[in-house]
């Protein structure tokens, strides 16, 4: 009886303890921040037009929220108020430029901030577009004021955009793949080397398909340019806007009155 009645103690000490751990156990959180991804662009929101599989599970394991607001349109304001709790237009932010300071106030209480008071190891991945350094950057040496400074312990990112200098991806406030023989310049008053660049030249920044008649064998030269994003860039659609919502979604609009 007194073996049963210490196994019993001993199993009930057991479970609570792992009930503590498990209560004291914080989830991982994973904020995914998207340009330019409208409401019906996830086919568990109802888009036809692509599938978003593993998106989708995230939604049928977690919460689907169907109503949603944000501080500005664009990038930099945006993101500025979902890291700082504050509407960004009252610190003058705009959509920067690949070369302007960190935008943040390194004083200023942020998300990653509080993640890590509450325990938390935090990191960022991806588009930045915050601003980084000072006026006087050097960006071959060590990148700072920048997401360490604002409350990142980790940080794998890329400066601006796609179609902004410098075109680097930055881990740790260093350039990745740097080659101090061939530093980095970055300047958006005057041109950088004597490389000719798409304002001056802008047939460069389309493809285009020549033939020399005056050979006997026709040749072909080609000219195009390639980004590995499209941010921010706006075109007109063919269609309405209400004709494109209604390709792509499953559920259909209410008729206007």
């Amino acid at each position: 009886m007194q073996k049963s009645l210490i196994c019993l103690c001993t199993a009930a000490l057991c479970s609570s303890l792992q009930a503590q751990e498990s209560q004291l156990r914080k989830p991982n959180v994973l904020l995914i921040y998207v340009d330019d991804l409208g409401y019906g662009d996830l086919s568990c929101y109802g888009a036809v037009g692509v599938r978003t599989p593993n998106i989708d599970r995230l939604a049928n394991e977690g919460i689907r929220f169907t109503d949603a607001h944000c501080s500005a349109a664009t990038c930099t304001p945006s993101r500025y108020s979902l890291l700082t709790g504050s509407y960004a237009f009252r610190n003058n932010a705009a959509i920067l430029p690949g070369d302007a300071p960190l935008l943040i106030d390194t004083d200023k209480g942020t998300l990653p901030k509080m993640f890590k008071e509450s325990g938390y190891t935090t990191g960022i991945v991806g588009k930045w577009h915050l601003g980084l350094g000072d006026d006087k950057l050097n960006w071959n040496g060590v990148i700072k004021p920048g997401p360490s400074e604002v409350g990142f312990d980790y940080s794998y990112i890329m400066p601006a955009t796609g179609d902004r200098v410098p075109c680097v991806f930055v881990e740790n406030q260093r350039i990745i793949g740097l080659d101090l023989a061939d530093p980095v310049e970055v300047s958006y008053q005057h041109q950088v080397g004597s490389d000719p660049t798409g304002k001056e030249h802008p047939e460069l920044t389309h493809q285009t398909l020549q033939t020399d008649e005056t050979t006997e064998k026709k040749s072909q030269s080609y000219s195009t340019a390639t980004e590995t994003q499209k941010p921010l860039t706006f075109d007109m659609p063919v269609d309405s806007f209400e004709t494109i919502l209604k390709k792509n979604i499953h559920e259909k609009l209410p008729e206007k009155k």
